[in-house]
């Protein structure tokens, strides 16, 4: 019977989060950045390795916890116990821009749900739903066309994508581990340009709109290597990559003209100049290679550092290029529990996470890079478990900035909270006893 609880609990979580991805029809993210490619991605991370500055390509089993990490789908093969991961993400940024007071906003969501669940000794599948990027962000830009005569320049975007992935990873010998994803990404985006002149009553303000929505595979791949230093304490070396595979994209692009009232009130659109659907167009994904490299010593600590590096540059969207750079990003991190069997205080049996991001991104605006610079911090807090059954409660935190001030660009000071709970169980076994 208790199988099938449990089973009863993972599809109905599993449908939640899938019905709260789907009704979620506006991004939770405002950033003008997330203006350019097809939104701000998110890394296939979780709030774990996000604490600990966003490295994931060489570790698996933190302190003998299994954890699940897509990011590199060899990780897999040290699942040992069924996992199940589902948390909450939110967001609060605040933007600058010089001679303009600051915007600051927050947004909310459910992050992810992902599961792991062990197949022999040595391998392991794992499958969840996860945001892939987002795109929100409405601000203005005036020109002065005449000395009592101004233009506004009204740009507007809203939508996401979500990733749903199959992975398996297996073990070759004690030290070599192999994986692969199968993943299924899906949404729409939607991007707005008006023209806007107030101080003419009579003019016909224009309208650009661009939709996509998006389908379509993707491919995620990784190898990890470990060499036992002692019996607790291992090096483990890791690559991963994102193939460069292309969406399905059914893309509209309208052009309208528009009336605005004395009231300021806009009206119907009164002509649609031009109206083009192309429903076979395709989106063209960057390749991405990860590196990374980690030292564990069992129960103690684990440092780790990655170094990621993505062609953005070869991004298309129905046959256009999007004018992006390839972008590099590398991290720093560890935690560190200073005594995992503690009965005498709790405190010493939580794990605490460090870790530092530079990213130089795929964005090169007004001839200037954009960069983001972060600094990551969180908690593994354990929860009261058996012999057979293991609780955590992950929270980390990532602050941090990306742009800059000068060529009259806008500075985004951000905190994105991550929260989330996992559980370590051995569901799906059988027992020699029932």
């Amino acid at each position: 019977m208790i199988k099938y609880i449990r089973f009863v609990i993972i599809l109905f979580l599993f449908t939640a989060t899938a019905i709260g991805v789907k009704a979620q029809s506006t991004s939770t993210t405002s950033s003008p950045y997330s203006r350019y490619g097809i939104g701000e991605i998110s890394p296939m991370l979780l709030p774990q390795n996000v604490a600990m500055g966003g490295i994931g390509v060489a570790t698996n089993r933190i302190n003998n916890f299994s954890t699940i990490n897509p990011v590199n789908p060899a990780s897999y093969a040290a699942i040992g116990l069924t996992v199940m991961d589902i948390g909450l993400y939110g967001k609060f940024n605040t933007l600058e821009k010089t001679g303009q007071k600051s915007q600051t906003n927050s947004n909310f969501r459910l992050s992810h749900i992902a599961f792991g669940i062990p197949l022999s000794k040595r391998s392991a599948i794992s499958f969840g739903l996860m945001p892939y990027s987002e795109v929100g962000y409405n601000y203005r830009q005036i020109s002065q066309l005449a000395p009592d005569t101004i233009a506004n320049y009204i740009y507007s975007g809203d939508g996401g994508l979500s990733k749903f992935y199959l992975g398996y990873g297996f073990g070759i010998g004690k030290h070599l581990s192999i994986g692969a994803n199968i993943s299924y990404i899906f949404g729409s985006l939607k991007e707005t340009q008006s023209t806007e002149v107030p101080a003419l009553p009579g003019f016909l303000n224009s309208r650009i709109e661009e939709g996509n929505s998006i389908s379509g595979l993707n491919y995620d791949y990784g190898i990890q290597y470990a060499i036992d230093l002692s019996e607790k304490r291992h090096l483990t070396f890791g690559y991963s990559a994102s193939a460069n595979t292309k969406l399905n994209t059914v893309n509209s692009y309208i052009v309208s003209s528009y009336y605005r009232d004395a009231n300021g009130d806009e009206g119907v659109a009164t002509d649609s100049i031009i109206n083009n659907q192309q429903p076979s167009a395709k989106i063209q994904l960057p390749m991405v290679n990860r590196f990374g490299v980690s030292f564990q010593s069992d129960g103690k600590f684990l440092i780790g550092a990655d170094y990621t590096m993505s062609n953005w540059s070869k991004l298309t969207v129905a046959g256009v290029n999007k004018g992006l750079r390839d972008s590099k990003t590398f991290n720093l991190g560890g935690q560190f529990t200073p005594n995992i069997n503690s009965l005498s205080s709790y405190f010493a049996a939580v794990d605490y996470r460090l870790g530092f991001i530079y990213d130089q991104t795929y964005l090169n605006v007004n001839n200037t890079d954009i960069k983001r610079y972060a600094a990551t911090f969180g908690l593994g807090l354990p929860l009261r478990s058996n012999n057979s059954s293991f609780y955590k409660i992950n929270i980390g935190a990532e602050i941090g900035k990306r742009g800059t001030l000068v060529n009259s660009l806008v500075k985004e000071n951000y905190i994105n909270v991550h929260l989330s709970f996992s559980i370590n169980d051995k569901w799906f076994q059988k027992y020699k006893f029932d």
